[in-house]
C-alpha cells in the first residue's frame, strides 16, 4: 500500500500539528504550550521529479543538485539504473511507490520517461527537465558512446568492451546515409518519449505521441527549458523553486565549479555531411516539432519574466516519411547513461579541494547516490 504525503495547500491545520509533533496528535490542552523546537513547514512543491533526457547537460545539473542538497537541506534520491527508461506496469508501481515514500521535501532524479503518479493512487509531483537541439543531442551521444569525454578513448573502450572494432569508428555519414539502426528510427525517437510516457504508443513516432508529450508539458511539468540557454534555465528554476535551487547560478558560475567543465564533453566529435544533416532533419521531424515547442513555451515564459530572448521561428512540417517503427512490448535497454558512476569518485577526489560550504553528501534513502559534473557551454553534455 502506497503512502502519500498531504501537499501543503491542501494540509489542514490537524496535520501541520501532527506534523510539528513529531507524528503524534496533540490533545487540546497541548496547544496552550508552546513547542520548545522550530516547525518544519514543508516548502510547495515538496515532491519534484527531473526525469533527465540523455545528452542534455544532466550530469552539469546532477552535480548542482549534489551541492544544492546539503546546502538547503532537501532530499535528493537518485538510482543506481541508468539504463531503463521504458518499464512495465509493475515496474511503474514499484517505483512511484519508492519514491512517494521518500522524505519531503525532496527531489527525484533518473533517467526515465514520464510517469503518471495519480494513474497508481499517488500524488502527482511536479516535474522539471531539461532537452536540447535534436541533432546535437543524437551526435553528442553517438560519440559519446565510442569515445567517451575527458578520459580518453583507451578508457572509454575498456568499459564498452561489447562494441565491436567496426561499430566503434563507423563513419557518422556512413550511418546515416546507410541507414543503420543506430542512425534511423526508432532510435532517433528519443526525446518525445521522455515526455509522452510509458503507453507503447510513446514509442512509435508519429502525432500521438508527440501531442501527447506536449499535453503533459502543460499540465505536469513546471518547467521545461534548452540546453543552449542552460543560465536562463537556472536562473528560472531559482525563481520557482527556491528551496532546492537558491543560488544555483552562482555555483554553476563559480571558477571552481568551471574546473570540472571538460569532463562532460564529449570528444572526437566530427559534423556530419549537409546531405546527412538533412536526412536527420527529416527523420526527426517529430522531435523537432516538439523541440521548437518547448523552446517556444520557453522563451514565451521568459518575456512574461522580462527576460530577453531570442526570436523562435514556427516549427515547421514538412510532409517526410517516418519509417514504421520496431514493435516490440518489452521495455528496451537505454545505453545512454549507464556509466555514471565514475563521477562519484571525481566528486570525492574532488570535494576536499573545494572551499567551505561546497562539500555536499546526498542523503541516502535507499538509493545509490550519482553525480554530474560542471560543463562548458560550448558543449554541455
Amino acid at each position: 500500500m502506497l503512502t502519500h504525503a498531504i501537499p501543503l495547500t491542501w494540509m489542514t491545520m490537524d496535520h501541520l500539528l501532527v506534523r510539528m509533533n513529531g507524528g503524534k496528535k496533540w490533545g487540546p490542552a497541548s496547544l496552550h504550550y508552546t513547542p520548545v523546537f522550530t516547525p518544519m513547514v514543508l516548502p510547495f512543491p515538496s515532491q519534484v521529479v527531473y526525469n533527465r533526457v540523455g545528452k542534455c547537460g544532466s550530469r552539469t545539473v546532477v552535480l548542482l543538485l549534489r551541492i544544492l542538497s546539503e546546502k538547503h537541506g532537501f532530499n535528493l534520491v537518485t538510482s543506481d539504473i541508468h539504463n531503463k527508461t521504458r518499464l512495465t506496469k509493475n515496474e511503474q508501481m514499484e517505483l512511484i511507490k519508492n519514491i512517494s515514500t521518500a522524505e519531503q521535501p525532496y527531489l527525484f532524479t533518473r533517467h526515465v520517461h514520464f510517469l503518471n503518479f495519480s494513474r497508481f493512487g499517488g500524488d502527482q509531483p511536479v516535474y522539471i527537465n531539461i532537452i536540447r537541439d535534436p541533432v546535437s543531442r543524437f551526435l553528442s551521444n553517438y560519440f559519446f558512446r565510442r569515445f567517451g569525454d575527458w578520459r580518453g578513448e583507451q578508457n572509454h573502450m575498456i568499459r564498452t568492451p561489447s562494441m565491436r572494432q567496426e561499430e566503434r569508428y563507423l563513419d557518422i555519414n556512413e550511418c546515416i546515409l546507410e541507414n543503420y539502426p543506430e542512425c534511423s528510427n526508432p532510435r532517433l525517437f528519443y526525446i518525445i518519449p521522455y515526455f509522452c510516457g510509458q503507453h507503447p504508443r510513446c514509442r512509435e513516432p508519429g502525432e500521438w505521441a508527440l501531442e501527447r508529450a506536449k499535453l503533459n508539458v502543460n499540465e505536469n511539468f513546471l518547467l521545461v527549458g534548452i540546453l543552449e540557454e542552460l543560465e536562463d534555465v537556472l536562473l528560472l528554476l531559482e525563481r520557482f523553486l527556491p528551496h532546492y535551487f537558491k543560488g544555483v547560478l552562482s555555483i554553476y558560475k563559480d571558477p571552481e565549479h568551471r574546473k570540472l567543465g571538460n569532463m562532460t564533453v564529449t570528444v572526437k566529435k566530427t559534423v556530419p555531411s549537409p546531405e546527412a544533416v538533412q536526412i536527420l532533419y527529416q527523420r526527426m521531424r517529430y522531435e523537432y516539432e516538439f523541440y521548437h515547442y518547448v523552446k517556444e513555451q520557453f522563451h514565451l515564459l521568459k518575456r512574461k519574466l522580462g527576460l530577453k530572448s531570442r526570436t523562435s521561428r514556427p516549427p515547421l512540417r514538412p510532409q517526410f516519411f517516418i519509417p514504421t517503427p520496431l514493435e516490440t512490448d518489452e521495455p528496451i535497454d537505454d545505453e545512454e547513461q549507464d556509466d555514471e558512476k565514475w563521477l562519484e569518485d571525481i566528486y570525492k577526489s574532488h570535494e576536499e579541494k573545494q572551499p567551505e560550504g561546497w562539500v555536499c553528501q546526498t542523503q541516502h534513502t535507499g538509493y545509490e547516490v550519482e553525480s554530474g559534473a560542471a560543463a562548458q557551454n560550448k558543449d554541455i553534455d
